[in-house]
């Protein structure tokens, strides 16, 4: 591994730790603040629109202008964000900075270009799983301790706090990170071409289903778990750190695969974990469960790594920039979707996601094969 993607890796294994201590709480921190299910699912839809408006522009601009300093703009937003979560007291004002926190994302097409450009000899699949499990190894401590935290003084506040301190640590480090010279594109190279790729416009489809499938039952399992299983915040916070571990451990296995294939089996585990979080009744189920629920990165990284063969390098981020688009916008209709289930039968948000996984595997296996080995010339 490089000297840059080193310092990338633990700058993001120590933000992985800052935000896993309040990710997993922020619900039920929502729900503190006066927020019904319903509200929930729209507050959190709207950070997912903040997402969603961001990553074309930023990869746009990282083939134009580099990738670290979108890097960089992103670490310092993310952390002035938390910083405003963690000063906030009222709803208005913490869902302020929420939805900041949320633009920030528009780093990922940025980071992934980088990392794929600073890969070495590593496939494109192995490097950003690898660097998703730096993330995941600083995230396995977080929500242990953002949970005995909120146990033991009743104040889930206090995590946003501590959280923002850490994201300063982490943003000192990846000031360290190297520039990465700019690929021109080839003089016969047209953005209408590029957008006008059909493997890789249909693949975004593809994309959009399993992102929406996968990430549907996610938003409110903890008030789930809350509400209906009793649960502490300590006992959440752990099944947040299991779901880390299973994000490094399922990253490394599935990773080695060829990507189309960890991609299918990345969400096969998020299909068990609807059925076990649902279905099971205690909590070596609920941590069985949040343990397979970490092929939902799996499946984000390898999807992003398919892509890198549909499109010329010259066009990378914007390529990257585009997949997150829709995997953003994805998130932005499934949390509302999810609020208004949750309100009628909490667990219909578990069978919702489950029949629509079950579709996405279907066309997954149906479609990616053939959108993956079709090479354009223009990425030739």
């Amino acid at each position: 591994m490089s000297r840059d993607l080193l310092f990338l890796g633990i700058s993001l294994g120590t933000w992985g730790l800052g935000e896993s201590m309040w990710i997993y709480f922020q619900s039920l921190y929502l729900q503190q603040l006066g927020a019904d299910p319903l509200r929930i699912g729209f507050i959190l839809g709207a950070a997912s629109i903040a997402m969603t408006v961001a990553h074309i522009p930023a990869g746009y601009l990282a083939d134009r202008y580099g990738r670290r300093p979108l890097i960089w703009i992103s670490w310092i937003l993310g952390t002035i964000a938390a910083g405003i979560m963690a000063l906030s007291t009222s709803l208005d004002g913490f869902t302020a900075g929420l939805l900041l926190y949320g633009v920030t994302s528009f780093v990922i097409a940025p980071m992934n270009s980088y990392v794929t450009a600073a890969r070495g000899n590593l496939t494109a699949g192995r490097a950003l799983t690898m660097i998703s499990a730096f993330y995941s190894v600083g995230a396995v401590a977080g929500p242990l301790l953002g949970g005995v935290i909120a146990d033991r003084t009743g104040d889930l506040h206090l995590t946003f706090q501590i959280a923002a301190c850490i994201f300063f640590i982490s943003t000192l480090l990846v000031l360290c990170i190297r520039p990465q010279p700019r690929e021109a594109p080839h003089p016969t190279e047209h953005l209408r071409g590029f957008l006008a790729n059909p493997p890789y416009r249909n693949f975004l489809g593809v994309v959009f289903l399993a992102m929406f499938a996968t990430y549907l039952a996610q938003p409110l399992s903890s008030n789930f778990l809350a509400d209906q299983h009793s649960l502490s915040f300590s006992q959440i916070g752990r099944l947040g750190s299991v779901t880390a571990l299973g994000v490094v451990v399922l990253n490394l296995i599935l990773g080695h695969l060829e990507a189309k294939r960890g991609y299918v089996l990345g969400q096969v585990c998020v299909g068990i974990f609807t059925l076990l979080v649902s279905r099971g009744n205690g909590l070596p189920w609920f941590a069985a469960g949040y343990f397979l629920l970490g092929g939902f990165r799996t499946v984000r990284a390898l999807a992003t790594a398919q892509t890198r063969d549909l499109v010329a390098q010259s066009r990378m981020g914007l390529a990257y920039g585009l997949v997150e688009t829709v995997s953003a916008l994805a998130l932005v209709l499934s949390s509302p979707l999810a609020g208004f289930l949750f309100q009628r039968e909490p667990t219909l948000m578990y069978t919702t996601s489950f029949g629509l996984i079950l579709v996405s595997i279907l066309v997954g296996l149906l479609r990616i094969q053939q959108s993956v080995r079709t090479i354009p010339k223009e990425a030739a």
